[in-house]
């Protein structure tokens, strides 16, 4: 396994730069260089990353490689659930994550839900390297470190299933919890079934009958003693409703010809500048993540990420 950057700094992802500056403030001097040549000559075999576990095969001066692992306690599965509940409590960060990107402010949240995305110093790692060298790390853990930081460059999901949640498990637990968010429910809090095709909504009482239900209903004018025309109140008998009906649920009925300067503005305030999500040609590689060894494994990856790029181009 190559690094992909031949000179200059390793990652490119805003989430593989701030995992190796927290790496290289803690002065390790020469012992990186040397990591990082090693990671660009190919001398990392093989490497895993599991939850809070990370083991890699490293080929030294020796002719067996040494084998290394970085161990991370993975958050426990409460402070997972809660850091969930916050990510799928706003659309953007379900749209972002779901599209296969971690957006910057994701570390902000992990930090509010008191689980710090990153290792605020070597003390909270666990390296382990069976080579003759004592330092630690060595350069050979230094290796790993650099070629870590590619692998989730390649897939940011590496990043959280290291530290205990995998893609499939965190979208699966995002898309649950938004789906539970939006469902219709009654005004007591109970869950209401979809209507089966072709039904109609029921009425606030066995009564009442909406204004255009007959083909043949004239508009009430003021002569023949009808009521002003008002603003339902669509918060009556519309439990299952959805969209705009549910923002809308529970505004009083109001005459229409009060309402008629208001009736283009929104009922609730718009966010001045709605968050956007720009999605690039890597789009698909990030959602499937790296493939098998056997068909590739990262070179491949490489090489196709190439190929989206030279095609989002022309």
């Amino acid at each position: 396994m190559k690094a992909r950057s031949t000179r200059g700094a390793i990652g490119v992802s805003w989430w593989s730069r701030r995992f190796l500056e927290v790496l290289e403030s803690f002065a390790l001097g020469t012992r990186l260089t040397r990591g990082r040549a090693y990671a660009r000559r190919g001398q990392v075999l093989r490497l895993d990353v599991l939850p809070g576990r990370v083991e890699a095969t490293v080929q030294g001066s020796r002719a067996a490689p040494y084998r290394v692992t970085i161990e991370l306690p993975p958050f426990p599965a409460a402070l997972w659930e809660k850091v969930e509940r916050k990510l799928a409590a706003q659309a953007f960060f379900s749209a972002r994550l779901l599209a296969g990107d971690l957006p910057a402010e994701l570390e902000q949240v992990f930090a509010d839900a008191g689980a710090p995305l990153f290792p605020g110093g070597l003390r909270e790692l666990t390296q382990r390297c069976n080579c003759p060298d004592a330092a630690v790390p060595c350069k050979h853990l230094a290796a790993t470190f650099y070629l870590l930081a590619e692998a989730f460059d390649a897939d940011p999901f590496e990043l959280l299933h290291w530290r205990g949640r995998s893609r499939a498990v965190l979208l699966d637990r995002l898309r649950a919890l938004r789906a539970d968010a939006t469902a219709p429910s009654d005004r007591d809090g109970a869950e209401v079934a979809p209507a089966p095709a072709g039904a109609r909504p029921a009425a606030a009482s066995s009564d009442a009958r909406p204004a255009a239900a007959s083909s043949d209903a004239r508009p009430a004018t003021a002569s023949s003693g009808a009521q002003p025309a008002t603003v339902p109140d669509v918060g009556t008998g519309c439990a299952g409703a959805a969209g705009a009906l549910r923002v809308l649920a529970g505004l009083p009925a109001t005459p229409l010809a009060e309402a008629v300067d208001r009736f283009w503005l929104p009922p609730v305030p718009l966010p001045d500048r709605p968050p956007t999500l720009a999605t690039g040609p890597e789009l698909l590689l990030r959602q499937i993540g790296a493939p098998s060894p056997a068909i590739g494994g990262p070179g491949l990856l490489e090489r196709l990420r190439r190929a989206y790029r030279a095609f989002g181009d022309a």
